[in-house]
């Protein structure tokens, strides 16, 4: 299984729309997905449809108390899509692992010993907390929505070194698969200015695909569904189904899904 953690550690820049929706689109491309919800707030739970009411077990059951994954996996709306869905607990699962040994490998612990899904995608809270850190030790890869806005390339700084001290002290094999830009706007100049900034940066690293603001990527949630779910011709969906394209072309051959 490839696990792709969705990080970044500013808030409001599209982590969880990245997830659900470009979980859903690899789903829809035959691939056996897990997404694991590791943000108390739960939206990408609620995003593809699971009332909190309905959240028996959780991530926070996986970190603390050691739960197999395969135990807190619920199928989600979407065919192919799984999900480990996050209540309130986690909010305070941060203390709790301050004292618990290997704290930072707990989630690691767990996708290891899964199995029956080709690809996990992590989505992360927007921090760089020890729910994050336990995030980038389990990730094969990290995925980074990047706003197109001034203050998210000086937060992209501030991952960039986080994931090079995890590299060093954690997982040596953590690598970064791409940024995506979110949340791109042909009408302001400065979002085509980031956007060549961060393009200048990072070279290649930096996925073609872009996705703009749509209302429609908006609106999903309150419905309880993937934009590609609640409206695939939009140009929101459209743009995730390329991201997924690149995604699935940047991942390692071999381990492809069947």
């Amino acid at each position: 299984m490839i696990v792709v953690a969705i990080a970044n550690q500013k808030g409001g820049v599209g982590k969880t729309t990245t997830a659900v929706n470009t979980a859903t689109a690899m789903a829809a491309s035959g691939w056996r997905t897990l997404l694991v919800d590791l943000d108390p707030q739960g939206n990408a739970s609620t995003g593809v449809g699971l009332a909190a009411a309905d959240r028996d077990l959780s991530s926070y059951d996986v970190l603390i108390d050691e739960v197999p994954l395969s135990e807190c996996a619920v199928p989600s709306t979407i065919p192919g899509l799984d999900l480990v869905p996050a209540t309130v607990d986690l909010s305070g699962a941060e203390i709790e692992l301050v004292g618990v040994e290997e704290r930072t490998f707990r989630l690691r612990k767990a996708i290891e010993q899964h199995q029956g899904h080709d690809i996990c995608f992590i989505d992360c809270p927007p921090s760089l907390g020890l729910l994050t850190l336990n995030s980038l030790c389990a990730a094969d890869t990290l995925l980074v929505p990047l706003q197109c806005e001034f203050f998210a390339l000086e937060g992209l700084s501030q991952l960039l070194q986080t994931v090079e001290q995890v590299q060093q002290r954690f997982n040596p094999d953590l690598g970064i698969v791409g940024v995506a830009l979110t949340m791109f706007d042909r009408r302001n100049r400065l979002t085509d200015q980031v956007a060549d900034d961060v393009r200048e940066c990072l070279g290649n690293l930096v996925f073609d695909a872009v996705i703009p603001r749509n209302v429609r990527l908006s609106e999903a949630p309150s419905h309880g569904l993937p934009a590609l779910v609640y409206d695939h011709s939009c140009t929101g969906s459209r743009a995730y189904m390329a991201l997924a394209r690149e995604l699935i072309s940047r991942l390692p051959a071999q381990r492809q899904a069947a």
